[in-house]
């Protein structure tokens, strides 16, 4: 059974699918928040599910180092799930290749610093693409840069809003992170030279 943290920084929807997905394979053992009051918490405890808060506010340059603490030994896979902190430092090496995070945009599209929640959709809805999606990748040193393991298209229409795209997309998500938690932790997940193999 895979051991999984998940990050998260607001009202934590996607926490909410990989608990609703049904835990045979993989098991949520514990919910870091990025501040205190924020819904993902909640939704954690509702599902009895241990909680901790790691505010840069607090820690500073130790957060990375603060959520290593609480998760080395005790987890296999560390999931950002809307988290909007960058991890760095030693969690980055003891965790590699075991930390995914999902990105509300087709990557390498409308990634990299300063990419983030509306800031990406409105960025999609200005550059008058026809199609955007999300992208569940791997966590390394540069920003959106890991390896892509699942990516889900979705169209973009002229009259849409940012929060439209923002909504269609959320759909998407809710589907394609417990997803990939799921083959992560059937072994059917393998990078080969920078780029993701899923096995059959």
């Amino acid at each position: 059974m895979l051991k999984v943290a998940v990050l998260v920084s607001g009202g934590g929807s996607n926490l909410q699918s990989i608990l609703d997905y049904g835990q045979e394979t993989f098991k949520v053992e514990m919910v870091i928040g990025s501040k205190e009051c924020i819904y993902g918490l909640e939704r954690a405890k509702n599902a009895g599910v241990p909680t901790y808060v790691v505010s840069r506010k607090e820690y500073g340059n130790e957060t990375s180092n603060k959520i290593l603490e609480l998760t080395r030994g005790k987890v296999d896979l560390i999931v950002l799930a809307g988290y909007l902190s960058i991890l760095d430092g030693e969690i980055l090496r003891e965790f590699k290749d075991k930390i995914i995070n999902i990105h509300p945009s087709l990557i390498p599209s409308f990634c990299g610093d300063k990419m983030y929640g509306m800031h990406v959709h409105n960025a999609v809805k200005n550059s008058g693409v026809r199609f955007t999606g999300c992208t569940v990748h791997f966590v390394n040193e540069e920003v959106d840069g890991g390896a892509i393991i699942l990516q889900e298209v979705v169209p973009v229409y002229f009259e849409d809003t940012a929060e439209d795209i923002q909504k269609r997309v959320l759909v998407e998500e809710h589907k394609l992170l417990p997803k990939a938690i799921d083959l992560i932790s059937k072994g059917k997940i393998e990078i080969i030279d920078g780029r993701v193999n899923i096995l059959k």
